[in-house]
C-alpha cells in the first residue's frame, strides 16, 4: 500500500536510502503546494527510521507558502523536482509547540523557506535620512547610506536645554524634504543641492543666496576660498569667481554676453519691457569695477578726498526711449563716420551728471523704487531721461546756453549732487552721451540754444572761465542715464 497525502500517492524506490546506500525518489504534484506541510511531516517520519543517516533538509519552524505561485531554483522549471539543499547532520525533532528560532547559516534552502520575522522596515534604511538604504561594503551593513549622512549624524541635533522629543532633527533638505542636506565636511547646509537652493530663493525672495563667509555666486553656500596667507576672497572657486564677475544683471543665473549686461535676448527684452527700472550691480562684477574705477580716476579735485563707492545700479530705459536714442546715434554716425576713425558709433562717451534727490532711492535697505514727486530730479531723469524744457529751473542759467550739461570729471558733477532728504549717501548719474562732432569752447556763451553750425555738441575745455571740463548737448535724444552710483559724501 503506497503512502498517500490527501489521495496523492508518494512513490518510494529504495535501493539506497541514507546510510544504507539506498536512494528514494519523491514524486509530488508541485501544483498541490497547500499540502507541503503534510509532505514534510512524512519525510521526517522516513528520516526517523534511519537515525544513522544524513539529513537532506532541515524543516523550518514555520513554513511560508505562496498563495498562488511557486518559485523554482535557477535552471529548474515547473514539473521538475526541487532538490533539497545541504543541512546540519544532526537529526532534528519537531517540537509540538514552536520555540524561538535560532538563525541557521548553513542551510540555504532553510533560509529561503523561513518566513522573515516581523520587524521595522526602517531597519534597512539610513539611520540619518531614512530615505536611502544603508550602505553595504560587501562585508558588513553600515548604519548610514553615505559619508554625508554619517557626518551629519555626528553633529549636535538639539539646542542646550531642549530635549530631543521637543526638537526633532530635520536632516532632509528644507526645500524638497526628500534628499538629505548637503554637508561639506564642516557644516550642514539647509539644502541638498544648488537646484533646491535656487528653487527656495525663487519661491521666497527674502532667502539670501549667500551669507557672510559664503560664496557670492548665485545659489552657492560653500565657504569662500582661503588663501595661503589666511586671507579670504568672495567665491569658493575660480569658476564661481568668473561667473560672479560676469553674471547677467537680469536673471543673475548665467554669464552675460560680451558687450552686453544680459545673458541673451530674452533677458534683454524682459528688462526693456519692465523699464524704467534699476538693476543692482553685484560687488565684484566687471561692470561694478568699470564704473567705480571711472568714478575714482576722474575725481580730479585735489581739495576733496575720493569717496568710496557703495552701490551701483544699472538704469534700464523702456524700449521706446532707447529706440529714439539709437536713431539719433545712427543719424550722427551717418554724418560723421566716426567708426571709420576707430571711435564708437556717433562718438558715444560716458559722462557724469549730478542732480537733486528728494527720496532715498539707492540707499541700503530701500528697494530701488522711484518716488512719486514731480520735483525729485533724480527719479524724473531715470524714469523719462533728460528734458531740456526744464533747463534753468534749478540753476537759473547756463554757461553755454540752454542745454544738458555733463562732465568727464566726477568731482565736478559731485558739486551739483544734492540731497533734499535724510541720507548718508549721495547720488550721481553716469550717462551715455552722443558727442558727435564737438565744438571746443573756453569762454562763456550763454545765448546758445543749439550746437554751433556743423557741430553736434559743445566741448567746454579747462582754461579760460572753466577749471574743469563740461560737455553740453542740445537734443534730448543725445543722452540717456546709464548708471546710478551711490557713494559716501
Amino acid at each position: 500500500m503506497l503512502p498517500r497525502i490527501d489521495g496523492v500517492p508518494i512513490y518510494v524506490d529504495s535501493p539506497r536510502v541514507f546510510g544504507h546506500h539506498r536512494r528514494f525518489t519523491l514524486l509530488l504534484s508541485l501544483g498541490m503546494t497547500s499540502h507541503l506541510p503534510a509532505a514534510l511531516s512524512i519525510l521526517q517520519s522516513f528520516a526517523s527510521q534511519y537515525p544513522g543517516g544524513k539529513q537532506f533538509w532541515t524543516p523550518p519552524i514555520s513554513v511560508s507558502v505562496p498563495a498562488t505561485t511557486t518559485t523554482n531554483p535557477p535552471g529548474q522549471t515547473a514539473g521538475q523536482n526541487a532538490a533539497p539543499g545541504p543541512a546540519p547532520s544532526a537529526p532534528i525533532s519537531i517540537p509540538a509547540k514552536p520555540a524561538p528560532q535560532r538563525a541557521n547559516t548553513t542551510g540555504s534552502a532553510a533560509l529561503a523557506s523561513i518566513s522573515p520575522p516581523a520587524s521595522n522596515t526602517q531597519s534597512v534604511m539610513c539611520e540619518n535620512c531614512q530615505v536611502r538604504a544603508k550602505y553595504h561594503d560587501g562585508t558588513r551593513l553600515h548604519p548610514y547610506c553615505s559619508k554625508s549622512c554619517a557626518n551629519q549624524a555626528m553633529l549636535p541635533t538639539q539646542q542646550p536645554g531642549v530635549s530631543s522629543a521637543s526638537q526633532p532633527r530635520s536632516a532632509n533638505c528644507d526645500f524638497c524634504n526628500v534628499r538629505p542636506k548637503y554637508f561639506d565636511g564642516k557644516r550642514t547646509h539647509p539644502f541638498c543641492s544648488k537646484a533646491c537652493s535656487k528653487g527656495a530663493s525663487a519661491q521666497n525672495p527674502q532667502i539670501k543666496a549667500n551669507a557672510k563667509g559664503s560664496c557670492h555666486a548665485p545659489g552657492c553656500q560653500k565657504p569662500v576660498h582661503t588663501n595661503a596667507n589666511g586671507g579670504s576672497g568672495s567665491y569658493c572657486s575660480l569658476a564661481h569667481k568668473t561667473l560672479g564677475e560676469t553674471i547677467c544683471l537680469m536673471c543673475k543665473q548665467a554669464a552675460k554676453q560680451a558687450h552686453s549686461h544680459f545673458c541673451g535676448p530674452t533677458c534683454a527684452d524682459d528688462a526693456e519691457k519692465n523699464g524704467p527700472m534699476l538693476l543692482e550691480v553685484p560687488l565684484g562684477h566687471v561692470t561694478f569695477k568699470s564704473v567705480a574705477d571711472q568714478f575714482k580716476t576722474s575725481w580730479r579735485h585735489s581739495n576733496k578726498h575720493v569717496p568710496p563707492v557703495k552701490r551701483i545700479y544699472k538704469v534700464v530705459a523702456p524700449h521706446s526711449s532707447m529706440a529714439a536714442y539709437k536713431a539719433y546715434q545712427a543719424a550722427v554716425e551717418k554724418s560723421g563716420n566716426f567708426v571709420a576713425t576707430g571711435r564708437s558709433a556717433g562718438n558715444e562717451n560716458r559722462r557724469w551728471h549730478g542732480t537733486r534727490r528728494e527720496c532715498t532711492l539707492g540707499d541700503k535697505g530701500h528697494s530701488p523704487q522711484f518716488c512719486s514727486s514731480t520735483t525729485c530730479s533724480l527719479c524724473c531723469i531715470i524714469k523719462s531721461s533728460f528734458d531740456i524744457s526744464l533747463w534753468g529751473t534749478k540753476t537759473g542759467w547756463g554757461r553755454f546756453g540752454k542745454g544738458i550739461y555733463t562732465s568727464s570729471t566726477s568731482s565736478k558733477s559731485d558739486d551739483y549732487s544734492k540731497n533734499d532728504c535724510n541720507s548718508s549717501l549721495k547720488a550721481i548719474l553716469l550717462n551715455r552721451v552722443i558727442v558727435g562732432k564737438g565744438c571746443k569752447l573756453t569762454h562763456d556763451n550763454s545765448s546758445l540754444t543749439s550746437a554751433p553750425a556743423g557741430y553736434d555738441s559743445v566741448l567746454a575745455e579747462k582754461g579760460g572761465s572753466l577749471n574743469y571740463d563740461e560737455l553740453v548737448v542740445y537734443n534730448n535724444d543725445a543722452i540717456r542715464p546709464s548708471f546710478l552710483v551711490m557713494y559716501e559724501p
